[in-house]
Formats: structure tokens, C-alpha cells, sequence
């Protein structure tokens, strides 16, 4: 099957929450759900200091949705949301 590479878009509750911590613990519910380690990150500037954390990551296609590890972390309380914003399938 082909791989998926996906991008989840996380709002941190407010402008004070550690990123890097929360972005580490994105991480873990990310490889705990797809047993893959290809990832990317970055921190984008919203509005006001208020910081979103870009994740991009690499899936089997057969695994399915992952829309079930964005609702994982949108649970983190340190979060107020965590979306997928781009699902494309890898070429190659």
C-alpha cells in the first residue's frame, strides 16, 4: 500500500503553555498510533503570541484515518485544538 503524509495543525490553550513540551507529548500519541518515526515540526506564529505547532508525519495508507490521534491530542488540557489539515498520499 502507499504511504500518507498528513499534517496536524495544534492550538495550544493559551499563549503560556510549554510548546515543546506539549509538541514532545504530540509526538509520542502520533508514534504511538502509527509506529513510524518520519516527522517534521514547526512552531507558526498566530496572533497576539499565541503559537500553533505544525506536526507532519508519515502513515501506512491502510492504517486508516488519523483523524483517531487528532482527538487524542485535542484531549491533552493544554490544547485547544488539534486538526488535520492536509492528508496527501507520498509519491515514490
Amino acid at each position: 500500500m502507499a504511504k500518507v503524509v498528513v499534517t496536524i495543525k495544534i492550538m495550544p490553550a493559551s499563549p503560556e503553555v510549554n510548546l515543546e513540551a506539549l509538541k514532545e507529548k504530540a509526538l509520542k500519541e502520533i508514534t504511538d498510533f502509527n509506529d513510524n518515526k518520519e516527522t517534521k515540526d514547526s512552531i507558526e506564529p498566530i496572533a497576539f503570541g499565541l503559537k500553533a505547532i505544525n506536526i507532519i508525519f508519515v502513515m501506512e495508507e491502510a492504517k486508516g484515518s488519523p483523524d483517531p490521534v487528532a482527538e487524542k491530542i485535542s484531549a491533552f488540557e493544554e490544547v485547544n485544538s488539534a486538526e488535520i489539515t492536509d492528508v496527501r498520499r507520498a509519491i515514490g
